[in-house]
């Protein structure tokens, strides 16, 4: 593979978006900065006051023996300085570099999370909540390495071979050279092997998302891989994807196994070299034996910090496509974007206009075509169709969690383009189809809408949902966890929780989607009182497949492949002997809509 310099200045500019992401301690990352600085001027110091001691005894029996003491014990005295300074310096940035890293890992990773919830149902529809949880999860772990082992020990590096290495050509030009050289030598071979392994690291980083995404989706649906006997095929396809990693990955680690051999070699020949050219200078009275016990200790300290730094990239290559990936979910743009100027609303009296609505998901075909009505405050309107005529589609946009590529919709004269996404979503009420429970407790689950709801208000809602008589049965009454997806509990059970949790956010405008769909009669009847009672004086929508659940709405509209075919009452529609009358009169034969 040819060297391609771009790959390498990508990765570089990776790792300076890495240390961007801590602009808001800025302030703690210069100050370790400027002890970085102060330590390699320490470390700088140690070799030379080491070469100046030895000088010292070398040319101890030419000079008085009180010179000798003198100058003995304040080189002594110096190196004890530099030496206590420079375990202070590192005492201090260790413990600001620990606190700075933490900090912001958690920080980075709570506007990840923040970014993630508020991205449209468009990018969760593409993407598995296993792999996003995989990436925030690996990329703010890579990150926060990264912080702690630059600050704690590769920034003191970088000044050590770009500000203190040149001043080694001060004590000695020619052995000066020779560590520069070393320098060079590191930097174009890890350069080189960088460019050599980035594009095999970010396949192998692929297949690891893969996997996470596949083991993800396995454990979300364990219950149809048991019934169906999926265990060995899941396991099978584990392996595979896993055997796909070792096979892009081994080739990676041969070339960086070869980098940590010729590391070793370079700087044993380094040190060697160092000794024979040292000298003959020495011999040549070009260099003191001080100069040379000086370059050698300026080697070694410099060979161990330059594997470190070898290291150091090594790894940072590994993490460098799973970082990569990371900001990348962060750079995803909404495709339901809030203007700057929008203003909160308040709460809403409940006027809806769809002006002629057009809409299509990603990839497929148009699913609304020109849907207009308006509602009116305390109006209930019923969507009724086949499945896929777009009752759900246009309920969604409502909601903005998807924007009309066609027309507008407006709450109160006011485009929701225009309105802020909490304040307008703050105004609907929404019963879903199929409940959706937090894993946490019943009481927790109720104040999604309305945290700051006493428990009186929590226990009437739930009366008006027919729901606290079972909820109180519970081993821990309203704090029982219900289990992930509220597998603890039945779906009717379910279902009334959902109601109950509409019934306490108290929104203007409500949507009902099929919400007694998984309700035995008894129950949805009561339910059916306690629902009339809410939609009092609210703008209420209800997507329904049991026509009998519309029966006293304002107005049903037939949507048949996104477009309002029929509209009026329910006497009225059936007198008319269409669309919505062929529904009904399938319904009371019992077969399928």
């Amino acid at each position: 593979m040819p060297y391609d310099p771009g790959e390498a200045m990508e990765f570089f500019r990776l790792y300076w978006r890495v240390l961007a992401q801590l602009k808001g301690d800025r302030w703690v990352a210069m100050g370790l900065s400027a002890s970085a600085i102060a330590l390699a001027g320490l470390q700088f110091l140690e070799p030379v006051l080491f070469g100046r001691v030895v000088d010292l005894l070398s040319r101890a029996d030419r000079i008085p023996e009180e010179v000798v003491w003198t100058e003995s014990f304040v080189l002594l005295g110096v190196w004890g300085a530099v030496g206590i300074s420079g375990i202070v310096a590192n005492v201090a940035v260790a413990l600001l570099s620990d606190r700075m890293a933490h900090r912001n890992r958690l920080s980075v990773m709570s506007r990840y999370f923040q970014h993630v919830l508020a991205l449209p149902l468009e990018f969760h529809g593409d993407v598995q909540s296993g792999r996003l949880m995989k990436v925030m999860l690996r990329g703010t772990d890579n990150l926060f390495g990264i912080w702690l082992s630059f600050f704690r020990e590769h920034l003191t590096t970088l000044v050590s071979m770009l500000v203190l290495l040149p001043l080694t050509l001060v004590l000695n030009w020619r052995l000066g050279l020779m560590l520069i050289g070393l320098v060079v030598v590191f930097t174009i071979l890890t350069t080189l092997v960088i460019s050599k392994t980035q594009r095999a690291q970010e396949r192998v980083e692929g297949l690891h998302t893969e996997l996470a995404g596949n083991v993800q989706d396995a454990l979300a649906n364990v219950v149809v891989v048991q019934s169906f006997t999926r265990l060995s095929s899941e396991a099978k396809m584990f392996g595979d994807i896993v055997r796909r990693v070792l096979d892009q990955q081994f080739p990676v680690l041969n070339w960086w196994a070869l980098v940590n051999v010729m590391t070793r070699a370079a700087s044993t020949v380094t040190v060697i070299m160092i000794f024979m050219v040292g000298t003959w200078l020495n011999l040549n009275g070009l260099a003191t034996v001080g100069e040379i016990v000086s370059f050698m200790g300026f080697a070694t300290l410099l060979i161990g910090r330059l594997e470190g730094a070898v290291a150091f990239v090594s790894h940072m290559m590994f993490q460098a496509p799973s970082i990569a990936e990371f900001f990348q979910v962060l750079d995803t743009v909404s495709t339901v974007p809030e203007k700057s100027d929008s203003q909160d609303m308040g709460r809403a009296e409940g006027w809806v206009e769809f002006d002629q609505v057009g809409f299509g998901y990603p990839r497929s075909q148009k699913i609304l075509h020109g849907v207009s009505f308006r509602a009116a405050p305390g109006q209930t309107f019923a969507l009724v169709g086949s499945t896929g005529a777009g009752k759900t589609t246009s309920m969604q946009l409502l909601q903005r969690l998807y924007d009309p590529q066609e027309g507008r919709i407006l709450l109160d004269n006011v485009d929701l383009r225009d309105i802020p996404l909490e304040s307008l979503r703050r105004n609907i009420g929404v019963v879903f189809q199929e409940s959706m429970l937090f894993n946490r407790t019943i009481r927790d689950n109720l104040l999604v809408g309305r945290p700051d709801a006493t428990q009186e208000d929590v226990e009437r809602a739930c009366r008006m949902a027919e729901a606290h008589d079972f909820i109180i049965r519970q081993p821990q009454g309203y704090d029982t966890m219900v289990g992930e997806r509220g597998a603890s509990l039945s779906g009717g059970q379910r279902q009334r929780l959902a109601i109950a949790r509409a019934l306490l956010k108290d929104p203007p405008v409500l949507i009902l989607d099929e919400a007694t769909s998984a309700l035995d009669a008894a129950t949805e009847a009561k339910v059916q009182k306690a629902l009339k009672a809410l939609m009092a004086g609210r703008t209420t929508f209800i997507i329904a497949h049991r026509l009998s659940t519309v029966r006293d709405a304002d107005e049903i509209m037939v949507f048949d492949q996104g477009r309002i075919v029929e509209r009026g009452s329910f006497a009225q529609l059936v007198h008319e002997g269409g669309r919505f009358a062929e529904l009904v009169r399938t319904q009371l034969t019992g077969t399928t809509v």
